[in-house]
């Protein structure tokens, strides 16, 4: 099993301040993620959802109601 000792990254406490900074850096870029347009993708959804549901007439949702009411 692996151990920190295991790791070739040396330790922050031992880099130097530039060396530091830019393994910091090189992370904070790792975890950057990039922002998409999540508008246009639930809009796209709730269209398709709707349009997927057929449409009932008082007569059926009436028989779903009480189906679903027990």
């Amino acid at each position: 099993m692996a151990t920190l000792e295991d790791i070739p990254i040396p330790s922050i406490s031992e880099m130097t301040t530039d060396e530091a900074i830019e393994h910091l850096r090189q992370i904070r870029l790792s975890r950057r993620i990039k922002k998409t347009s999540t508008v246009s993708e639930t809009t796209i959804k709730k269209k398709s959802a709707a349009k997927a549901l057929p449409k009932l007439s008082s007569n059926d949702a009436l028989e779903l109601l009480k189906i679903l009411g027990g």
